[in-house]
């Protein structure tokens, strides 16, 4: 593991010269020529992750964002390259795959580097290429010929493997590329890299761990209280000693705030000590950036979870006629926008915004987010890096995408929308946030401001700040697809072996282990309080499981007169008649009581009556006011002049009631049978019990304490058992699971993958399972290209909508059969999953299928976008998507067959206007 490079910035030039040698002086002949590309100095984690690879091992280099690992990524290349070999370079986003393509295509030039993605496929038998991580997946299974002469496999940001929805991939590659590829993960800074590095060695060999936690560019915390700008920390002590305190201006300056709201407010009123307090207004967005701007903090991402916040900001900042370029810059920033949407219909332009869009770049100032348009989104990180974007205002999906730093990252709030609930930002979440603050060559220091609210203890955004709790947890689980195509490969059992080696069973056995070793001190324990309930009568724990047995036997009698006492409750209600006497046996409004209303069919959990208290009061009861039976005790005649909200008449109704029943009666009800009493069982075992030879001893309470211990500590211990049973093999049974699915539906036949089963493993999506069977059951036989786009859609497309939305609108005639057929379809395997204990399938959603329909009809941009009340970008995404399965169902259908030829047709008439622009720069 690496330590942070204590180099003093201050050293003379001879003796940082001298240190690189040094540090160069065991490099093989390989780095030393992949230093000469670089004009500064490799760092000491950079030289060590290297060296490891040119010594032949694989390597995982976790690292802080913006630290340089890639460098590490881009040696794999030269090595490949200098030995005549190949090396995949695997990203987890397109926008990442396009960035590193032209970096690489700069160096290399277009004829050794080549790019594959859903959307791109460039130059794919190069030996340099860059590509998603799904393609190379893809690739295993299909065993490609392009992994011939495959020498390295680059996985950067390989902690996207926790993501939950994509993040087994990974998984699958580290463990099926062949084991003569020497793997370089890249990781951001997780606090479990070692056991990462472990789980990595245990399935690719010789892997040498680098950690390296030493920022690059130091980052200062901040926040901003109103317009002022106030360090996170202070640092105090000299030395050894120093230390970094919270602020304690930061304390005082919140309450300030809030109490000059209020004063404020208490002025413009009028009544100052009856005023109503303001609600805090945070700063306007364009101050925020003006202060900035005037403390040189420029350029600076804020992050906003909101798309329509981050389009809002930008406009906020028109209005406020902020401008942060020069005529200069902002004549080079519309050249260059100009080229960029050369091809783009004006028509569509004025859908997309244009006009705002340059207006805010020519000003410095831009949006960043998925529901741009693909085009846009890339020039503002074009801009961006070229330092004529000084404000950018994004959301959370930037600091996990492309290389974009800044010197300064503003985070407007500690919370955010994760589609089900508002949740505060993880220790993770804000480091890779803050991560893009300072830009290494550029900035000497980078700052990280948080806007303050009344909301944000400032004791909280520190603890964020120091927290270094970022651990790295597998989401790993085999799918239907995965199923078919390993078991196609090496056979079931081999299969079962190859998903024991994931990270996630790795993880899952490490948490057995601890497990284990409880479970194993609890059982000397139980040793232990077995001995102490020693009895020199007899034998004491035989004698504490018959009292056990009775005390369980007579609980569950109780609970069983509880269950029929509350059913005989509810019928006796339903029989009330008004001036039945009863009594109310427990609650506040327990005692004496005459029945006004039985309140039969008032409320849907049973009858309610309405009643007069023997105090007086009228209430009304329900059926938890009556753990036992309310059978009437007498009768009393209730006056036609009778109102329950005339007080004279409730006070004479009461006194009759407690004149007319009698105390005989009221105790008569009260009375409570046992049912214990008749039970055989219990009498059997008392019996026992009574005639035990311990049952006479003089220490028999001290002995029943131990035994006591005993028998709870062993139902803890029964537990942890269970616990280590159920994670032990666990995604090994869960694959024997999703293989008995696919048995009982065709698709397996033990070791052998029939035709069907082919099919599905071509088909890479979350529904892999309904789309095959759609396919085989011939479902979209009889549809255009359009009909088939909005039907397929339904299994790509994943609506932002809530559950109680309106209900989508459809095209009618066959997409409407075919998507009833669909539906009924889901349900059907949402049966076989359910029998079989797995959950993999959700239901098809609907809500794209009339834009889809449209759009592969021909309809114009702005009308489709206006009809589905879309952004730009999330159409274009969602289309893409679209493309993409249509070319797994094109591929997985027979040869000539007219689902084949629909689905090609669906996709040329699909992919173009703004679905068409290449990302490709």
């Amino acid at each position: 593991m690496t330590t942070p490079d204590t180099q003093s910035a201050d050293q003379s030039p001879a003796a940082r010269y001298a240190a690189n040698r040094r540090r160069n002086s065991g490099s093989g002949p390989a780095l030393l020529d992949f230093q000469t590309l670089y004009d500064f100095p490799l760092d000491p984690f950079q030289v060590e992750a290297c060296r490891a690879l040119e010594a032949g091992s694989g390597v995982l280099v976790a690292a802080p964002t913006g630290s340089g690992k890639t460098i590490v990524g881009e040696f794999a290349v030269h090595l490949a390259l200098t030995g005549g070999q190949k090396c995949f370079y695997t990203t987890p986003i397109k926008a990442l795959s396009n960035q590193k393509y032209a970096d690489l295509v700069r160096r290399y030039g277009p004829d050794k580097v080549g790019l594959l993605t859903g959307d791109n496929s460039v130059n794919g038998e190069a030996p340099v290429v860059v590509m998603t991580t799904e393609v190379l997946r893809n690739m295993l299974y299909a065993q490609s010929s392009t992994l011939a002469g495959l020498a390295f496999v680059v996985m950067d940001e390989v902690h996207y493997l926790a993501d939950r929805f994509r993040g087994a991939v990974w998984e699958e590659v580290i463990i099926h590329v062949p084991d003569s590829v020497r793997v370089v993960a890249l990781s951001a800074t997780v606090s479990n890299a070692e056991e990462f590095g472990e789980w990595l060695q245990a399935v690719r060999g010789d892997t040498q761990i680098v950690v390296d936690e030493h920022r690059p560019v130091p980052l200062f915390q901040h926040m901003m209280v109103g317009t002022r700008l106030y360090d996170l920390f202070m640092e105090t002590g000299k030395g050894a000693n120093r230390q970094a305190k919270l602020n304690p201006q930061l304390q005082r300056i919140g309450v300030e705030e809030i109490r000059r709201a209020k004063v404020n407010q208490g002025r413009r009123t009028g009544h100052r000590r009856q005023a109503r307090p303001q609600r805090f207004r945070p700063p306007l967005r364009p101050d925020v950036i003006t202060r900035l701007e005037r403390a040189g903090l420029l350029p600076a991402i804020t992050f906003i979870f909101s798309r329509a916040a981050c389009d809002a900001a930008v406009l906020q900042c028109l209005h406020a006629n902020l401008r942060l370029t020069s005529r200069e810059e902002a004549e080079e920033i519309r050249a260059h926008v100009e080229l960029r949407v050369a091809d783009i219909p004006r028509e569509d332009l004025e859908v997309l915004g244009y006009h705002d869009f340059l207006a805010g770049l020519e000003r410095g100032i831009a949006a960043h987010h998925a529901g741009m348009l693909p085009t846009f989104k890339e020039i503002v990180e074009e801009l961006f890096v070229r330092k004529l974007i000084k404000a950018v205002f994004a959301t959370e999906t930037l600091a996990m995408g492309i290389n974009m730093p800044a010197r300064t990252v503003v985070i407007e709030k500690l919370d955010k929308w994760n589609g089900e609930a508002h949740v505060n930002l993880t220790p993770g979440e804000y480091t890779q946030l803050t991560g893009r603050a300072g830009r290494r060559g550029i900035d000497v220091e980078g700052h990280a401001v948080v806007i303050w609210n009344p909301s944000v203890d400032p004791a909280s955004v520190a603890g964020l700040a120091g927290a270094r709790t970022y651990p790295l947890n597998s989401s790993f689980r085999p799918s239907y697809n995965m199923a078919v195509n390993l078991v196609g490969a090496v056979g079931v059992e081999r299969a079962r072996t190859l998903l024991e080696e994931s990270f996630a069973q790795f993880q899952a056995d490490r948490a057995v282990v601890g497990l284990a070793r409880q479970v194993h001190k609890n059982e000397q324990a139980l040793a232990g309080y077995k001995d102490a309930a020693t009895c020199h009568l007899g034998d004491f724990m035989e004698y504490a499981a018959l009292r056990r047995r009775l005390s369980d036997r007579e609980a569950e009698l109780a609970r069983e007169r509880s269950s029929e006492r509350r059913a005989e409750a509810a019928r006796s209600l339903e029989h009330l008649r008004p001036g039945d006497v009863i009594l109310v046996p427990t609650g506040r409004r327990s005692g004496l009581a005459v029945v006004l209303d039985p309140g039969v069919g008032k409320r849907s959990d049973g009858p309610a009556p309405l009643v007069l208290t023997a105090s007086g009061s009228v209430q009304r009861l329900s059926i938890l006011d009556f753990p036992r039976p309310a059978d009437p005790i007498d009768r009393i005649r209730i006056p036609k002049s009778f109102s329950p909200r005339n007080p004279q008449s409730r006070r004479d109704l009461a006194s009759t009631l407690r004149n007319k029943v009698s105390e005989d009666a009221r105790d008569r009800k009260r009375r409570r049978d046992t049912p214990a009493a008749d039970d055989q069982e219990i009498t059997r075992l008392r019996q026992e019990l009574r005639r035990h030879p311990v049952h006479g001893c003089d220490d028999r309470e001290n002995h029943a304490r131990w035994a006591e211990r005993y028998f709870r500590l062993e139902r803890e211990t029964e537990q942890l058992r269970r616990r280590v049973e159920g994670r032990s093999q666990v995604i090994a049974r869960t694959f024997d699971k999703v293989c008995t699915v696919l048995q009982q539906l065709g698709y397996l036949d033990g070791d052998t993958v029939t035709e069907a089963g082919r099919r599905l493993g071509r088909i890479y999506n979350e529904l892999d399972l309904l789309t095959a069977e759609s396919l085989r059951d011939g479902i979209w036989e009889r549809l255009d290209q359009a009909e088939l786009a909005a039907c397929v859609s339904a299994l790509t497309y994943e609506s932002r909508q809530p559950d109680d939305a309106a209900p989508p609108r459809i095209p009618g005639g066959g997409v409407q059969d075919a998507l009833g057929a669909m539906v009924r379809l889901w349900r059907q395997l949402e049966a076989v999953e359910e029998d079989n204990g797995v959950s993999f399938l959700r239901e098809p959603d609907l809500g794209f299928a009339w834009t889809a329909y449209r759009w592969a009809r021909g309809a114009d941009l702005d009308e489709v976008l206006l009809e589905a009340d879309m952004t730009a970008g999330d159409f274009v995404r969602a289309v893409k998507q679209l493309l993409d399965l249509l070319g797994q169902i094109a591929d997985a259908a027979p040869e000539n067959s007219h689902i084949r030829k629909t689905a090609r047709r669906a996709m040329d008439a699909m992919r173009r206007g703004v679905v068409a622009y290449s990302s490709v720069t």
